[in-house]
């Protein structure tokens, strides 16, 4: 069984545009370290100017450093790239800041030079592809890096709280972008990929530095006595809606496919502006504020289509997810990486698709073989269908929600490092092949500071059909730790007699059997029982209260963004259930 998730395509064919809304977060993060610096730095003058102090000790540059690290995993890491550039005279807590990203942003781009001189050493097309992508991803790891040394300075400190979430969120991102560069050297020959992960240390060290920090935000500036951090974490007023979000998707959203005015419409017999989804997306404009709606009529459309980084706010509708749908076949065992095998690939923030179906055809025998993959902020997949084998649908980064969707497939077919919440979602599991065991998750944190994990939400898992009489032959499990910190819930939901006493599986011997975080809490069904579950500490029992912060309130800030698309959602957890699935 082919276990690895394959390399990674480009990201976008176009050059990263500059985004106001993503500018803010990160440059709010520069002014976040900024306050954290100040409060450092007032700490370190008074230590510095008192009687006690004496010539031998610290400069005050080197505290301020010291204290700026203290939080991180690699202290050394930390302190050593700042005070190489800092030198011994740099007080001033905005110079610090800047140097903070600057020195993370430099170390990526040396990974980036040192992936185009490996190009020398590649011996196969596979080691080719890796390498020609991971300059795409150290691009795409430090865009706002840069944007947020531009733009230090002139936020509103009051409205930070509403940011911090956020930031871990992007922290996060460009975490897995890294890693995903690495992932791309499995199955590849040659020691490009050893070189390429030595050259990549450092920047990968300094990014998990970064979401060290801004994770131990709440704590320092708790003790400056801010008094705005007492309030919920990205909390929002019901009026108060993201700048993206327009009345049009509002009123598209609650309404048929046939009483919305869309911008463009799609059909392959003609009746519409295009005949196929690509040449409507070039009527897209850049980096959009309103809803730009795509109307794709009923048929099935065999093409590869990638909604850009430019391309934000898109809204694609159909006539049903069984009636439009978009298919490929693409594969790894054919040669493509598993990134680039993708049918449809969502990279543009604010997506939003409704009755729309999305399959690869490639079928169990070919392995990776992706539908769907999404890194698109704040997206939403309302009353979908992904239809696959292997690694259906690749929730890749940043915040998703799906209602009311179709997910079909064999082998680790929901996968990725989003946070992301299923609810009311119909999970399919199908015929793998016979030499295969089904894995219905594999989550990616690599971190264990990041804001992500899989949760299944009130949801349903059954067996297809045709793979119903031989369950028990070709076994059913829950997930298995992809990463070293695998996050999965599944809460509230039926499950079927497919999935295995045991639950979860493991990725391969005892990796990440200790630091992995799967619990299951108040479901229901015969293969809902818990009393045969693994016993790896990694497998959690939790309370109501924990389980609550994984809801889409609480985990992917659902109440702040999603009341206004009129998609419908339970904000929080369903009143638990008296039932008790070890009865069967």
């Amino acid at each position: 069984m082919q276990s690895s998730r394959g390399t990674y395509g480009q990201v976008s064919d176009q050059p990263r545009p500059r985004k106001n809304r993503r500018i803010a977060l990160l440059g709010a993060s520069a002014v976040i370290l900024l306050v954290v610096v100040v409060a450092i730095a007032i700490a370190v003058s008074h230590d510095h100017h008192s009687p006690d102090s004496s010539s031998s000790a610290p400069s005050t540059s080197v505290k301020s450093i010291q204290a700026i690290c203290q939080p991180t995993d690699y202290k050394v890491t930390c302190e050593n790239s700042l005070t190489s550039v800092a030198g011994s005279n740099t007080t001033n807590p905005n110079d610090l800041v800047k140097l903070a990203f600057q020195v993370t942003v430099d170390r990526i781009h040396d990974a980036a030079n040192h992936s185009s001189v490996l190009q020398s050493l590649k011996h196969d097309p596979r080691t080719a592809q890796a390498l020609e992508n991971c300059n795409e991803l150290m691009e795409y790891a430090v865009d706002d890096l840069k944007e947020s040394i531009e733009k230090l300075g002139g936020f509103d400190l009051s409205k930070l709280d509403k940011l911090v979430e956020d930031l871990n969120v992007w922290l996060s991102a460009s975490i897995t972008y890294q890693e995903t560069c690495l992932d791309g050297f499995e199955n590849t020959t040659g020691d490009a990929g050893e070189s390429m992960r030595k050259a990549m240390k450092t920047g990968m060290e300094l990014s998990s530095n970064a979401l060290a920090i801004v994770g131990g935000l709440s704590n320092i500036l708790g003790d400056m006595n801010l008094s705005f951090l007492n309030r919920r974490l990205l909390s929002e007023e019901g009026s108060e809606f993201p700048s993206w979000v327009s009345l049009g998707r509002r009123r598209l959203l609650s309404a048929d496919a046939n009483g919305t005015d869309p911008d463009v419409v799609v059909a392959k017999d003609g009746t519409g502006q295009y005949e196929t989804i690509n040449d409507a997306l070039a009527a897209v404009p850049k980096n959009g504020n309103k809803t730009f709606v795509v109307y794709i009529k009923e048929g099935v459309y065999k093409e590869y289509v990638q909604i850009n980084r430019s391309m934000t706010n898109v809204m694609f509708i159909g006539d049903g997810p069984t009636k439009t749908k978009i298919t490929g076949n693409k594969n790894f065992i054919d040669g493509t990486p598993t990134f680039k095998t993708a049918t449809v690939a969502v990279v543009g923030d604010g997506f939003i698709a409704k009755d729309i179906g999305f399959e690869n055809s490639a079928g169990p025998e070919k392995h990776q073989a992706v539908a769907l993959r999404v890194q698109s902020d704040m997206s939403v997949f309302y009353n979908c269908q992904m239809d696959g084998y292997q690694d259906t649908l690749y929730a890749h980064t940043n915040r998703q929600f799906y209602r009311d969707c179709v997910i079909s497939g064999t082998v680790d077919f929901i996968f990725g490092n989003s946070p992301v919440v299923f609810q009311n979602c119909k999970i399919v599991v199908r015929k793998p092949l016979d030499n295969q065991q089904n894995t219905i998750t594999a989550q990616g944190r690599k971190d264990r500071r990041e804001p992500t994990a899989l949760i299944l939400h009130n949801c349903t898992i059954v067996a297809d059909p045709e793979y119903y009489p031989v369950r028990k032959k070709l076994p059913t499990y829950l997930g298995r730790p992809w990463k070293e910190y695998s996050r999965t819930f599944v809460m509230q939901s039926q499950i079927d007699d497919l999935v295995r006493p045991e639950g979860w599986q493991p990725w391969f011997g005892d990796f990440a059997l200790n630091t992995c975080f799967y619990a299951e809490f108040d479901n229901r069904g015969p293969g809902a029982g818990v009393t045969g579950r693994v016993k790896w500490r990694g497998v959690k029992t939790i309370s109501w209260e924990h389980a609550q912060k994984f809801t889409v309130e609480h985990f992917i800030q659902g109440t702040r963004w999603l009341p206004v698309t009129n998609v419908p959602y339970i904000p929080g957890l369903l009143p638990v259930s008296s039932y008790r699935p070890d009865d069967f």
